[in-house]
């Protein structure tokens, strides 16, 4: 697994690769039952600590979109298991909307951007 880590990034190590997961699920890169990288190799690749690894995957398991045993490690859910859209969720992209909107872009302009990321 390739991870693109900004390490001059204000959004911390975990939460990065916490993101870059869920892309990969949501845009088919990883499908359901793939079996992701142990904590161990993953860290070893990246360079980083395994508990920064094991945060984001706890993190990722949390939400429903990991299942992990010891016996299996971590492998990408079903989309039945999946996570549903809580209030979080909606209040962050509600200020995402926010800040574009501040930014000068029109309803239909997010509304077309919100549409091209969508189908990425």
């Amino acid at each position: 697994m390739i991870l693109k880590l900004d390490f001059a990034s204000k959004i911390p190590l975990f939460m990065q690769i916490r993101n870059q997961i869920v892309i990969a699920i949501a845009d088919g890169s990883l499908k359901p039952g793939d079996h992701l990288p142990t904590i161990r190799n993953l860290a070893e690749e990246s360079g980083l600590n395994m508990m920064t690894i094991s945060k984001a995957y706890q993190q990722l398991a949390q939400e429903g979109y990991l299942i992990t045993d010891r016996r299996n490690g971590a492998m990408v859910a079903n989309k039945e298991t999946a996570h549903a859209v809580d209030d979080a969720l909606l209040d962050r992209m509600r200020l995402c909307i926010s800040e574009l909107r501040l930014a000068g872009m029109s309803p239909e302009e997010i509304r077309n951007l919100c549409d091209q990321l969508s189908g990425e």
